[in-house]
């Protein structure tokens, strides 16, 4: 027990060299950001040739948008610049592929430095360091596979789908439903995602292909992989956590998922998985396939796989469950109905919660298409009301890079000067206040997702495809309700400060398909702040605090309306356009005021939104 006890201890102290490491090596890509108002000799040679490698012309917008794609792993800022220098549809994929082929293996070497160096420092285990680099492995094999995902499904069949209705998704939605195109759950439902896809026969007919008969070469080198880290794992000890035969019926679970081919099965075979997943709490955890944001028609999971690692200093002191578990179990009572019952069940899978606060080690395919800042997960709800779920908060990373960013032109000439020196001192001067905001509203926001929601939910609520542009603001504002459950008033002005930067920052996303979710909730949060008048806007956005109170009360007011709508599993779409309209395929604020002055931010976003500012 003693050598068991010390065993650890080790190896934690191991685990916190790593973390360390990884904070400076992190900082070191971070300093990237020099670049953009001034030199840098390192990022001067790879942003050189990231823009010769696409084929892209240097200007500072250029530069700032390769930095961000570089550094941060966002295409949007890229994106952007493409459409402002004129670039057609098929030029912008083109180069939109020759960038994440140069970002994955920038990334690629970067993991193969860290991996090595933790093999001559001799760090952890020899069980955990098979694992590391056996996890390297898998996602080398996943990222080649990322190319060949997105050129069949959002830039070959999505596209067609969305040519041949002439935009009109809820025809696209109509066929996938009556054609039955849709993988089915354990019940024989149609599913709320899908880990297969669309293939046209030659008479124009859709078909379901799983990924293992699609990707036939792809999911191949994928087992290959995953077969060699079972056979290596089964031959060394996890002497430390015990948890070797927990490690090993996860990844077999993955390589049987991954082989099917019935796509009426492969929900069930990959709950299978993340039943697997669940039983393996150990500080060093892997992300694999979880969630779909991509494919906006059938919600096609993404190539995700990545390792995550824990920070041993950062694991204790979160109020936010407890108040989360306040707020929802009061609400559900004075709602009444079957609201009790649907939350106790909510509020179940929040205890049995695993939170882990640390930061990303490794990360490959969709992955370098951007990194998420927190995770809720399973998606399945169905092993979620058995097992409950992970979250994983990446709090360090998430400040580290906030603080590296320059300063934008268009942040200041839209919250003023001196909101923006407000919030840089507070990530610069105040660390432990930041990460206390960061707790209220990132974390909250994840356990947001929990509450209201049965195993049917999503699939009930997503019949016209409308679910997840609710669900982001339905989670952020559960977080937001819990801080309301315990209003500590020396947080207001920064809660209101973060909500504010949050839902006017989003308006720049609305042309990124992944990401529309995010953007839908910024405009209901728009909304809600506006109608509030704890913001207004005169050349820049002017905050009242004063407002704070009715703020809060509109604030609850939506979200218990919100708690209704998906007690009673209402479409999804319904909600949102209480607050949204569709005008020529963009989502705009219903009211005019504020619908003005979205339509004002996105044009100088357009015009200004990669130019950069330094404050004296």
């Amino acid at each position: 027990m003693q050598d068991r006890e010390s065993e650890k201890k080790a190896f934690m102290g191991d685990l916190q060299k790593i973390y360390d490491e990884l904070q400076r090596r992190q900082e070191v890509l971070n300093g990237y950001y020099a670049l953009a108002n001034g030199e840098h000799k390192e990022a001067e040679k790879v942003v050189t040739d990231f823009l010769f490698n696409i084929e892209l012309e240097r200007s500072d917008e250029s530069v700032m948008a390769a930095l961000t794609r570089i550094v941060n792993l966002r295409e949007d800022a890229l994106e952007q610049v493409m459409q402002k220098v004129g670039l057609s549809e098929e030029e912008m994929i083109e180069k939109k592929e020759k960038a994440y082929l140069f970002v994955s293996n920038f990334h690629l070497d970067r993991h193969s430095a860290l991996i090595a160096w933790i093999e001559e420092q001799k760090l952890l285990d020899t069980f955990y360091r098979t694992l590391i680099s056996g996890v390297d492995a898998v996602g080398r094999a996943m990222s080649g596979w990322q190319s060949v995902w997105t050129a069949h499904i959002i830039h070959g069949v999505n596209r067609e789908l969305y040519r041949s209705f002439n935009g009109d998704e809820e025809k696209i939605f109509e066929l996938l439903q009556r054609e039955g195109l849709y993988d089915l759950d354990d019940q024989g439902c149609i599913g709320d995602r899908c880990y297969s896809v669309l293939h046209q026969d030659k008479e124009g007919k859709y078909h379901r292909l799983s990924y293992a008969e699609a990707f036939a070469k792809e999911v191949a080198e994928v087992i290959q992989a995953l077969d060699a880290l079972i056979g290596l794992l089964e031959e060394a000890e996890d002497r430390v956590f015990n948890q070797k035969e927990q490690w090993i019926a996860y990844l077999l679970a993955m390589k049987i998922a991954f082989e099917h081919n019935d796509p009426d099965k492969l929900i069930q075979y990959w709950a299978e998985v993340d039943r697997a997943w669940m039983a393996i709490t150990t500080p060093l955890q892997i992300g694999h396939p979880l969630e779909y944001y991509e494919d906006h028609y059938r919600k096609a999971v993404a190539l995700e796989w990545d390792l995550r690692i824990i920070n041993p200093r950062l694991q204790e002191g979160s109020q936010t469950r407890s108040n989360i578990k306040t707020f929802a179990k009061k609400l559900a009572e004075s709602i009444g109905g079957n609201a009790p019952k649907v939350i106790q069940n909510n509020l179940t899978q929040v205890d049995e919660t695993q939170l882990y606060i640390g930061q990303p080690v490794l990360y490959y395919g969709a992955e370098f298409n951007g990194l998420f800042s927190a995770q809720v997960v399973p998606n399945d709800e169905s092993v979620s009301s058995e097992l409950g779920k992970k979250i994983f908060a990446y709090a360090d990373f998430v400040m580290a890079s906030k603080k590296a960013k320059p300063v934008m032109r268009l942040s200041v000439e839209t919250m003023g000067e001196t909101f923006v020196r407000k919030q840089r001192k507070l990530i610069e001067n105040e660390p432990a206040l930041w990460h206390k905001i960061y707790d209220i509203s990132t974390i909250g926001h994840e356990f947001g997702h929990i509450l209201w929601i049965e195993n049917d939910t999503e699939s009930a609520m997503n019949e016209m495809g409308q679910f997840k542009n609710i669900e982001e603001f339905k989670a952020t504002t559960g977080g937001l309700m819990a801080f309301f459950e315990n209003d500590e008033i020396h947080l207001r002005k920064h809660m209101v400060d973060d909500l504010v930067s949050r839902a006017v920052g989003l308006m720049a996303w609305r042309e990124v398909g992944e990401v529309l979710p995010y953007y839908c909730e910024g405009l209901i949060h728009l909304e809600i702040l506006f109608k509030s008048a704890v913001i207004s806007y005169d050349d820049t956005i002017r905050i009242d605090y004063g407002q704070y109170g009715i703020m809060k009360a509109h604030y609850q007011t939506a979200y218990r309306e919100l708690a209704s709508h998906y007690l009673r599993k209402e479409d999804a779409g319904n909600y949102l356009h209480r607050y949204v309209v569709k005008k020529e395929g963009i989502y705009l604020p219903r009211d005019e005021l504020v619908q003005e002055f979205v339509e004002h931010y996105y044009r100088r976003y357009q015009e200004i939104g990669q130019e950069t500012v330094v404050l004296d």
